[in-house]
């Protein structure tokens, strides 16, 4: 009984249970998504701003909501001993962004008015969730002969930035398997739950989904998701490829 017993504190000593609320007024905040960056898990906050999660102790939690600053919490002895926290979201002030309407000026000649219009979008990709086409996104070219061309470029940024972050690889898998996170990441467009668990900028991101031979209206339209996809089938390509050309050699 002793050993049942003990066995029952150590499980619940695994999670950490807590609050989030708005800081100006102490309302609680529903939906909040929280993600444990080291273990790679995630959740969201229940109608009444409450949330639990597993975690272990110097794990730190993200937490993020739309309209309000992003933190991390990092947990702590006390927080696993002592049961439910309180979390304070700080509301951001929301800003318009301006936003410019380029029209074609048009001459009357074809010769120079046909280069102010921009080519058709004849892209493919491969299997991405919420996308029905399949296919790297290649235009005119080859999906797997640009995919070829990138992986075993030695410059490539998707090489570099993989090859310097080994542990940041090993969350995709964990990502992609865990259903909350995707679940989150499937609402969101603004990449920082992603730039966050993969330890990479934003420009960074939109550079390494780039150097996969995406194109800029995916980059711009596709959900987070979509772009976790996209990295990992890229990355899954350069693993199988490299793989090939070790045997060869």
């Amino acid at each position: 009984m002793l050993f049942v017993s003990a066995f029952g504190l150590t499980q619940e000593a695994d999670k950490v249970l807590g609050v989030v609320v708005n800081s100006s007024d102490d309302t609680p905040l529903e939906s909040v998504n929280i993600v444990n960056l080291n273990q790679v898990i995630g959740t969201t906050t229940n109608s009444k701003g409450e949330f639990a999660i597993s975690a272990k102790v110097n794990d730190t939690l993200h937490f993020s909501y739309l309209g309000f600053k992003s933190i991390k919490v990092r947990v702590t002895n006390d927080w696993l001993k002592f049961g439910s926290s309180k979390i304070e979201l700080t509301e951001l002030a929301l800003a318009l962004e301006e936003v410019v309407v380029n029209q074609l000026k048009l001459t009357g000649y074809l010769e120079v008015d046909i280069k102010q219009v921009p080519a058709p979008n004849d892209n493919y990709r491969y299997s991405i969730s919420g996308l029905p086409s399949k296919g790297y996104e290649a235009g005119k070219t080859s999906g797997l002969t640009k995919v070829i061309g990138s992986i075993f470029n030695p410059a490539d940024f998707l090489h570099r930035m993989f090859g310097k972050k080994p542990n940041e690889l090993r969350k995709l898998k964990k990502m992609k398997e865990d259903d909350e996170i995707r679940n989150l990441l499937a609402s969101r467009f603004d990449r920082e739950m992603l730039t966050v668990l993969l330890q990479v900028d934003r420009v960074d991101l939109d550079e390494i989904v780039n150097q996969c031979n995406y194109s800029k209206g995916f980059i711009q339209s596709a959900n987070d998701l979509q772009i976790l996809d996209a990295i990992s089938e890229c990355y899954e390509e350069y693993k199988l490829l490299s793989r090939g050309r070790s045997k060869r050699l």
